[in-house]
């Protein structure tokens, strides 16, 4: 028997086989002869390298990364939920709320999530379909944890909104639009709860466009509303689906007509329902543009479903849509320059920080966006800010509260590093280069008050429960003199709940907190050090030091900032934290 040793040209046709069928992270090799090694020396180094580049740029292109936001209680977190239902990723939903069910949503894991029945954190989730790595991150709608939701964006390469019918666009969902428009964030909208009574369905994208400042094109179209809503038609692909209420389960069996002129519409919706249904569609394509999809990877136009996500209807047809147009990861601007995603080397920044994500083992994890490259475990990479290189041993992805050990992950994936107190939130991994990413800044907290421990037997647990908090963002840390003096720093007063809460029951200390009378804190900074002198003299008593040492100045109105303004010109007064990549 005659055996045939390959040729370069198809060891190298093996390796692009292997570099563009998905291979990734499976240990594949190609089929060489005993003589593997001398095989390999025929191909160049730029072969592999070449092949190398044609791997990542497969992963990169297989992966999307979105945020869902909205207003509390439109239906964020059980929209998540059946994405995930539909995904594969949960054979099973657990309904939010529910006394009868006694379950939590996938995505809330603190302890009082389950009891307020709202995210209070981001969490991130991670599943496979139709050929897509998809990373969702679940943001709080809550307005006091607003902030953590802003930095999440930062994270994200597009959105999906959710607006309940009944409500419409609330103050909230404007605020977080608004945040979309300044990022140019690709944006796709979810009109909720359509198995309830609520506003016209073209009221609503009038409603949308004039209060969120964007065109809207409807892609599905809902079939009557609250007890009569029979389904949604998609536009986009001219058939219907029809579903029967099913809140735990995913429903199999899916009737679908392509042709509005069927008459087997007319059987299975009624005929006043399918002549309404005819018209309507009839107005929205002589109103609306025809949906573009470059207009919408630019934020000028947003895509618009409807659906009951409670009862899985319309969700089928989001998630199918969403990973034919949403983008593939995308860069990121830099203190020194953009990076691209398709970029050999591996760059990323923290966005998040989550201490005892597992009260049983009291961890601390640093959820990390990948920008370029390829992180490798084990692989030790540069922390720009404390100039230091660290290597991880269990990088891990996330189901929710569940965690998985991976080997390598790509620009998109957003991965959990085990810390023990080495990051901040906007640090910056790479494999060298001193850059530090833009967009993830402190903004001035809105309310203040004063910590105060209630058992000093229990000072040193405060002081690392506030710390770890702190460094979360969940809040801010102001430190006054003389005697040290805490002040806390949120944007709403739920927050101060929350610390508290998970003080007691995962730091086991007890404190309360005192209010402050100030109006806005301002990082300064200023090259005239004799002004500044002055300034410090003045203002002693309303002068603290932010947990990077940096001075700040609690106003306590907005008439007393004002004179500080104009009465010490060569001081630049911030009111977010941004200055600090731009010193």
């Amino acid at each position: 028997m005659t055996i045939f040793a390959p040729t370069k040209m198809e060891v190298v046709a093996q390796l692009v086989r292997a570099s563009v069928c998905g291979t990734e992270g499976r240990g594949f090799e190609p089929h060489l002869p005993p003589n593997k090694k001398g095989v390999q020396k025929w191909i160049p180094f730029f072969l592999f390298m070449t092949l190398q580049n044609m791997k990542n740029q497969a992963a990169i292109e297989k992966r999307r990364t979105f945020g869902i936001i909205a207003h509390p209680d439109a239906g964020k977190t059980t929209l998540t939920e059946k994405l995930l239902l539909f995904g594969g990723a949960i054979q099973t939903a657990g309904a939010v709320k529910n006394n009868k069910i006694k379950k939590t949503a996938t995505s809330d894991f603190m302890e009082i999530e389950k009891q307020r029945g709202i995210s209070v954190a981001t969490s991130v989730m991670a599943f496979e379909y139709g050929g897509k790595q998809i990373n969702i991150l679940d943001t709080p709608g809550h307005k006091d944890f607003a902030e953590d939701t802003y930095r999440t964006l930062t994270a994200v390469d597009s959105v999906i909104l959710v607006i309940d019918c009944a409500n419409g666009v609330e103050s909230q969902t404007e605020k977080l639009m608004e945040v979309c428009r300044m990022r140019k964030t690709p944006v796709i909208i979810f009109v909720n709860k359509m198995d309830r009574e609520g506003k016209d369905a073209f009221t609503l994208l009038d409603e949308l466009e004039e209060k969120l400042d964007i065109k809207v094109r409807p892609l599905t179209w809902p079939i009557g509303m609250g007890d009569r809503f029979k389904g949604v038609y998609n536009i986009y692909d001219h058939n219907l689906n029809l579903f029967q209420a099913n809140k735990t389960k995913r429903e199999e069996e899916i009737v679908s007509i392509k042709d509005l002129n069927d008459p087997q519409l007319d059987t299975l919706v009624g005929e006043a329902f399918a002549n309404e249904l005819r018209e309507e569609i009839e107005i929205i394509d002589g109103v609306y543009d025809t949906f573009d999809r470059e207009k919408y990877l630019s934020g000028e136009i947003a895509p618009v479903y409807f659906g009951s996500a409670v009862n899985n209807f319309g969700v089928q047809e989001l998630l199918d849509s969403f990973i034919e147009f949403s983008p593939s990861p995308i860069g990121r601007e830099t203190d020194s320059r953009f990076i691209e995603p398709s970029e050999p080397k591996f760059t990323g920044f923290v966005f998040k920080i989550h201490a005892n994500l597992d009260p049983k083992h009291r961890d601390r994890i640093a959820f990390l966006r990948i920008v370029s490259g390829k992180f490798e475990r084990n692989h030790f990479y540069n922390h720009v800010r404390l100039n230091k290189n660290f290597k991880f041993s269990n990088p891990t992805s996330f189901m929710a509260q569940d965690k998985s050990v991976i080997d390598e992950a790509f620009p998109g994936d957003v991965i959990g590093l085990y810390d023990t107190g080495n990051f901040k939130i906007g640090d910056t991994l790479t494999e060298g280069e001193k850059l530090m990413f833009k967009g993830i800044p402190s903004f001035s907290p809105e309310i203040f008050m004063e910590l105060e421990n209630l058992d000093p037997m229990k000072s040193k647990q405060l002081e690392k429960g506030i710390h770890q908090l702190t460094d979360e963002g969940v809040a801010q840390m102001f430190i006054m003199q003389p005697g040290k003096r805490k002040i806390v720093g949120t944007v709403g007063q739920l927050q101060f709940e929350v610390i508290a809460h998970r003080l007691l029951n995962e730091y086991g200390a007890n404190c309360r907190f005192v209010p402050k009378n100030y109006y806005k804190a301002c990082w300064i900074t200023t090259d005239n050090k004799e002004q500044l002198a002055d300034f410090m003299r003045a203002k002693t008593s309303y002068l603290a030091k932010d947990k990077d040492d940096n001075l700040v100045f609690l106003a306590e109105t907005t008439f007393l900032l004002a004179m500080a303004e104009k009465d010490y010109p060569d001081l630049t007064f911030h009111t977010t934290s941004e200055f600090k990549l731009e010193s």
